[in-house]
């Protein structure tokens, strides 16, 4: 099980830190993802990490912005986001693969959260 919390509403050039919670599962051996999904739009993958912080990989909208980790004793997953911009706005989903490399493909990824929305204004 997955579970979101950190998100809110923001001014633009603001800053969150998003967190996953997992429970149920070690998942310190699997792909883990960051996806969000505005009104209207497909969701899209925003950061993904495989081992301890090993392999990250970012979208180009969210590179320099967005930061992405996991601490493994706790079973949490992080997503500090600085310089949010209004384009930010959409509901963050945590995600789980068993894939043994980073991916931002939503397709690839088995287990999901039930999301925690963003807003910038």
């Amino acid at each position: 099980q997955l579970v979101e919390s950190g998100g809110g509403s923001v001014q633009a050039g603001g800053s969150l830190r998003l967190s996953c919670r997992a429970s149920g599962v070690i998942y310190s051996t699997y792909c883990m993802g960051w996806f969000r999904q505005a009104p209207g739009k497909e969701r899209e993958g925003v950061a993904t990490l495989y081992g301890d912080n090993a392999m990250i990989k970012y979208a180009d909208s969210v590179k320099e912005r967005f930061t992405i980790a996991r601490d493994i004793a706790k079973n949490r997953v992080y997503l500090q986001m600085n310089s949010l911009k209004p384009e930010d706005t959409a509901m963050y989903f945590c995600a789980a693969s068993h894939r043994v490399t980073v991916s931002l493909h939503a397709e690839h990824f088995e287990s999901w959260g039930q999301g925690t929305q963003v807003t910038v204004s």
